[in-house]
């Protein structure tokens, strides 16, 4: 279908029934939104100056901090303008531009942590092995590999959403332009077009579900078979540091896209977490969890002449 849109702008009319808290909520998602850039930054500078950490699991922990820097930074500044008193209109190339890079990252992060959970399971399953099979260049396909297959994905779903013609409402009723608040103002029947969307969403959130809980169980088998208590401790510290982030990435995309009835109060509430709260609180989970992280942490903190040393 080509699309006729006669709509050039829309209007975002914020998180839903939050009419009289727009100050309060500004100071929130501010102070929310510079813990996340300092946290994750944190992490990014770690990872770069420690050589302790050049190793696949903390190369792929970086671009989860850069998605973490980037994830937020699509709908927040913008949230944060019209929270302050600003215009709340998006124009037609910039909704579309939000929607597909918000979900860009969201497949791309949903992609790193399968491969951050097949990096742990060849770590402790074969320890032995685990340099040749986690290679530099095995490094470089995987993660370009998120990254495309993250972009088939929203590419997909993006013009399957805007090949719809919008030729009447512009008025969104959310604080960005997604999915299922943007198929409410097409002017023509959305219902294939959303029993599609659920599909493939389902499909790649089921799928790397699966592939990571395959990955576990193998790690859960294998576990008992390591010799050293120290040992032990830190396969369980480092993965369940991956199973809390992941998990605090998937419920969100099952409670928001694949609901029956969709629900705008609880969607918004659902997407601030997803949008602001994991972001700020991984670099936390992955830092305090993590021996290695906490001696790099230490060493920079140290450098930085805001640690004095022991």
């Amino acid at each position: 279908m080509r699309n006729v849109s006669m709509v050039t702008k829309f209007i975002l009319l914020g998180i839903p029934h939050t009419e009289v808290l727009e100050t309060m909520l500004l100071i929130l998602f501010l102070s929310f939104y510079f813990f996340t850039l300092l946290g994750n930054l944190l992490i990014l500078l770690i990872i770069v100056s420690s050589t302790r950490l050049n190793i696949p699991v903390y190369f792929f922990l970086g671009k989860l901090s850069v998605c973490d820097i980037f994830f937020p930074s699509l709908n927040s500044p913008k949230m944060l303008f019209y929270l302050s008193g600003n215009s709340q209109d998006i124009s037609y190339a910039g909704c579309v531009s939000q929607l597909f890079f918000y979900h860009f990252l969201g497949c791309t992060e949903c992609f790193r942590y399968t491969v951050m959970a097949y990096d742990h399971f060849v770590a402790i399953c074969y320890p032995l092995r685990y340099k040749v099979i986690m290679s530099h260049r095995v490094w470089a396909i995987l993660a370009m590999g998120t990254s495309f297959f993250g972009c088939i994905q929203t590419t997909f779903l993006t013009t399957l959403t805007f090949q719809l013609p919008y030729c009447g409402p512009n008025e969104v009723d959310y604080y960005f332009c997604d999915i299922p608040v943007m198929l409410k103002l097409a002017c023509a029947d959305t219902s294939t077009l959303e029993m599609v969307e659920f599909i493939s969403v389902g499909f790649m959130s089921l799928s790397c579900f699966l592939l990571i809980i395959t990955s576990y169980s193998c790690i859960v088998c294998s576990v008992p078979q390591i010799h050293s208590a120290e040992g032990r401790h830190g396969a369980f510290s480092t993965c369940s540091a991956h199973l809390t982030a992941f998990l605090l990435a998937f419920m969100p995309v099952v409670l928001i896209y694949l609901q029956p009835t969709p629900n705008p109060w609880l969607n918004a509430a659902v997407q601030i977490l997803n949008n602001l709260v994991t972001p700020m609180i991984n670099p936390l989970i992955y830092s305090l969890r993590n021996k290695e992280v906490k001696y790099s942490l230490r060493k920079v903190l140290q450098q930085l002449d805001l640690l004095s040393e022991k």
